[in-house]
């Protein structure tokens, strides 16, 4: 990932080992979101933390695609990984659980959102968001899973949560699973309005929806803006910023600038823009 403390805030999971799921069904949600939900296979080992709980996702791209994997993505898993032969190496990113239901219609349930630009059809989205175009209920995937970010100072009431639309799925998580006493802001950057989504949050958390008008503008810049020209907060509270890579360091370094200790600070540059 591009600039992070990541590694210094997370909280890891009890047990990490590979998990292969199967699709139970996909649905598009909004012009620039698709949501996969995945159940099935070893389902059961899969502990929910809530927040922002990420995962490795291994996406197949051949019947043996998924047989060859490590129960760890660690140096040596990740060499592991990379002797996999390019016409079966499956696809690899990381994911957000977007929600975790223990009492699906076929057992535990797990939502995943994809970003989607561009589109399956002509060639123009990714290798992720084209498979979540474009895949089927019974299809295989895999998940490493790697715990939480967001990681607060105990006793801390008050947040400021900032994303575009590649950390909607993280803030999601956040907004659902703070205590009913939290206040403070969530500010989410989306491509169209139609992106918008109904978000679970504590009464005292004003969300704000920030549409990128100008389409060539980059993503991030304008809740970049928004943040920066937020009052900080008198009273201690947790900064997690995450998305494009000038988003969150560049709101990080704001906040170090006006005096908010790094340990109240998570942020994580999801991608970068070229």
């Amino acid at each position: 990932m591009p600039g992070n403390n990541l590694n210094s805030t997370r909280i890891k999971p009890q047990t990490s080992e590979l998990i292969t799921l199967r699709v139970l069904r996909r649905e598009r949600l909004s012009p620039h979101f698709a949501r996969v939900t995945f159940g099935g296979g070893d389902i059961k080992n899969f502990v929910p933390m809530g927040f922002d709980q990420w995962f490795r996702l291994f996406l197949p791209i051949a019947a043996d695609s998924l047989t060859r994997l490590p129960d760890r993505l660690t140096a040596l898993g990740f060499a592991k990984y990379l002797t996999i032969s390019k016409t079966s190496r499956p696809v690899l990113r990381n994911y957000s659980v977007r929600a975790y239901r223990a009492d699906g219609p076929e057992g535990p349930e797990i939502d995943v959102d994809f970003v989607l630009h561009g589109t399956a059809a002509d060639g123009t989205a990714g290798p992720a968001a084209t498979w979540a175009e474009t895949c089927e209920p019974g299809d295989s995937a895999a998940i490493i899973d790697e715990g939480i970010g967001f990681n607060p100072p105990s006793g801390t009431r008050r947040v400021v949560l900032v994303s575009e639309e590649s950390g909607l799925p993280a803030l999601a998580g956040i907004l659902a699973s703070l205590p009913g006493d939290t206040l403070g802001h969530a500010l989410i950057e989306i491509p169209s309005a139609e992106d918008r989504q109904v978000l679970r949050a504590p009464e005292g958390v004003e969300v704000t929806w920030l549409v990128r008008e100008d389409h060539t503008a980059a993503p991030g810049a304008r809740a970049l803006a928004a943040a920066c020209a937020l009052p900080v907060p008198q009273e201690p509270f947790f900064g997690w910023v995450v998305g494009e890579s000038a988003l969150a360091t560049g709101l990080r370094r704001h906040w170090v600038r006006s005096g908010v200790p790094k340990e109240q600070i998570m942020f994580c540059g999801y991608w970068r823009k070229r």
